[in-house]
């Protein structure tokens, strides 16, 4: 189990209540590796609390936030099982549906098995209609092959663990990245529940962070956006330009900058939205040039 944690005091306890006695019933050797993304709370006296009951449970430090990619990224790359399954603290995916993941990769010899959020009815309205739209858009310009309304809630086999640690991603999206490998993979359904305690660590901001980065790491879309918008200022500028010499012909000419000043907004809009489209491609590739870490580990138990 790889299960990144930030600032979760209040959950953590619930989250062990459920989670280990689903694990015991597995009937295999099993650990839990949490991954502290440099929580500011009591989030790490927690860990080493529970430590002490459950043997289990492994506990790895970040030095400072790295982000709930990065933090996955740092347990997949020290989980040591035939299975690796990631899932959040927070309790809405339920951990009781890690049986029905296991049985599913045995029995198909799956390398991935996906949880796919069939009911969100939990979800706010405003997280409901934001998720759609971006699978929507994801599937769209990604391909079909991301399952719809999954998450980071997922089994993966050695085979799909190993292979994803070779892969030198610095900004990696995991619901996108796992489902480019083209392994074998299945889908189990459950019901999105409601938070057990705290607050959600992805508010609007990472939200679109997380947007972004999926369509700039897996598609030149935007690139092509920003070619298609210019083609279509150019267009309508020979439209203006159309209309400026019929009226001028007509001699309806009226004296003014409205046109001109509309004009000008247009096509400087046009062009800083076609840079701000080059510069998330160039950060990327300004991130990837620097070789900087990740994370960086403190302490691991």
């Amino acid at each position: 189990m790889v299960v990144p944690v930030f600032n979760e005091q209040d959950v953590l306890p619930l989250f062990a209540q459920r989670l280990r006695p689903v694990l015991d019933r597995l009937g295999v050797s099993y650990e839990v590796l949490a991954v502290d993304d440099g929580s500011r709370d009591a989030t790490p006296a927690v860990l080493a609390g529970m430590r002490r009951d459950w043997p289990a449970l492994r506990v790895v430090r970040l030095r400072r936030n790295a982000g709930h990619q990065n933090a996955l990224t740092a347990g997949l790359h020290r989980a040591r099982g035939c299975y690796v399954v990631s899932i959040d603290v927070d309790l809405q995916d339920p951990p009781e549906v890690i049986a029905d993941m296991l049985d599913l990769a045995r029995e198909e010899r799956l390398d991935v098995v996906h949880g796919v959020r069939t009911d969100r009815r939990t979800d706010s309205p405003f997280k409901r209609v934001t998720a759609g739209l971006y699978y929507r858009l994801i599937r769209r310009v990604v391909g079909t092959a991301v399952p719809r309304h999954a998450g980071d809630f997922r089994l993966l086999s050695r085979t799909a663990v190993d292979a994803l640690t070779e892969l030198p991603e610095h900004l990696p999206v995991y619901r996108l990245l796992v489902p480019w490998l083209g392994l074998p993979s299945g889908e189990v359904p459950y019901a999105r529940e409601v938070r057990a305690a705290g607050r959600s660590k992805y508010p609007l901001a990472r939200m679109v962070r997380l947007a972004l980065d999926s369509l700039t790491g897996f598609s030149a879309a935007p690139l092509r956006v920003a070619t298609w918008l210019g083609c279509a200022g150019i267009a309508l500028c020979f439209v203006m330009g159309g209309a400026v010499l019929a009226a001028y012909a007509w001699g309806n000419v009226v004296p003014g900058w409205t046109s001109m000043f509309v004009a000008l907004v247009f096509l400087g809009a046009l062009q800083l939205l076609c840079l701000g489209l080059l510069g998330e491609y160039v950060a990327r590739i300004f991130t990837a040039v620097q070789g900087r870490p990740a994370y960086v580990v403190t302490e691991e138990s």
